[in-house]
């Protein structure tokens, strides 16, 4: 069996290309690299480098070697780390719930971020618009509006807000012609199921349009707003989201009543362990300026598309 410092000597001569090189690099003098290189050899029985006045160049067999020590190598860095983590409370998982449009559109980058800074932490992403039981440990972090923390062991940061509007697709406008309040009753609405059918701006838009039916139903955010791209009618969405598909175009004002905010939550007794505090850390400042950059883009998004609209014929939307 061989010594795993044998094989950091072993992958230090291979990069440097010589046992001087090697030696510098891992602060120990050459004759202990040296060594080291011929006691593994030895427990291989194979020569693993040739060597010259030049330095060390390796042979086939050590060339084919590398990429498995360069494995063992990882392997070792990541026990390490997850050891430190331990140490630290860092290592282990943490269970975090969001909405799909949330999930896909805001805290994806960001989680492939978060696990750059702490890859001893495993964030298991669970993807409902149904609001979990934090307190019943259904999740330990939920992104989510509306926080009931006056009756709960709940705490929760404010992350961002948003608005609601009217939207339908380019497509639908171009064929029925451009919504609006006052002709909304004229037009086919998507409506929702579920926790859905409550959703914010539903109630309102059906009031808008004298009681209609919908033409069809969607019971999550995301399936709403590939309903509306897909040219199947009106219907309220998040204009954080909304705003940044190039194929919508919004028909209505801001839905008043459907104007809310978005909040990081997670229970008092789990704020402070070290990778949920390292969580809060890092999406809180994340989120608040993603959900500002969202801004901005949507409302330059929105403002091209009503300067080409207005170019446009009455009655004809542009398509872009």
């Amino acid at each position: 069996m061989y010594d795993w410092n044998d094989l950091k000597a072993f992958l230090a001569v291979a990069r440097g290309g010589s046992t001087l090189a090697a030696a510098r690099g891992l602060g120990v003098n050459q004759t202990t690299v040296a060594r080291r290189i011929e006691s593994l050899e030895a427990a291989l029985k194979l020569k693993l480098f040739e060597r010259g006045q030049t330095g060390s160049r390796l042979t086939e067999a050590g060339h084919d070697l590398v990429a498995e020590a360069e494995r063992v190598e990882r392997a070792a860095e990541r026990f390490g780390n997850r050891a430190a983590g331990h140490q630290r409370g860092m290592a282990g998982a943490i269970r975090v719930t969001a909405a799909e449009i949330l999930a896909n559109h805001m805290l994806m980058p960001g989680i492939a971020e978060f696990r750059r800074l702490h890859p001893e932490v495993q964030v298991d992403l669970i993807v409902t618009d149904r609001p979990l039981d934090l307190e019943a440990g259904e999740a330990d972090v939920a992104i989510r509006s509306a926080p009931a923390l006056a009756v709960s062991d709940l705490v929760a940061r404010k992350v961002g807000e948003y608005d609601f509007a009217l939207y339908c697709s380019r497509d639908y406008a171009a064929r029925r012609g451009v919504p609006t309040l006052e002709t909304l009753g004229s037009h086919d609405l998507i409506g929702g199921e579920l926790e859905m059918a409550e959703g914010p701006g539903m109630a309102w838009m059906f009031r808008a349009a004298g009681g209609k039916a919908p033409v069809t139903r969607s019971n999550t955010m995301s399936n709403l707003l590939h309903a509306l791209k897909a040219g199947l009618g009106v219907g309220p969405m998040v204009c954080q989201a909304a705003d940044l598909e190039r194929e919508l175009l919004r028909c209505s004002p801001l839905i008043e009543e459907a104007r809310g905010a978005s909040w990081l939550i997670t229970r008092r007794d789990l704020k402070d362990t070290p990778r949920v505090r390292a969580f809060i850390d890092f999406f809180v400042p994340y989120l608040q300026q993603l959900a500002r950059s969202q801004v901005e883009r949507g409302a330059r998004l929105q403002a091209q598309a009503a300067a080409a609209n207005d170019a446009a014929a009455p009655g004809e939307a542009v398509l872009s």
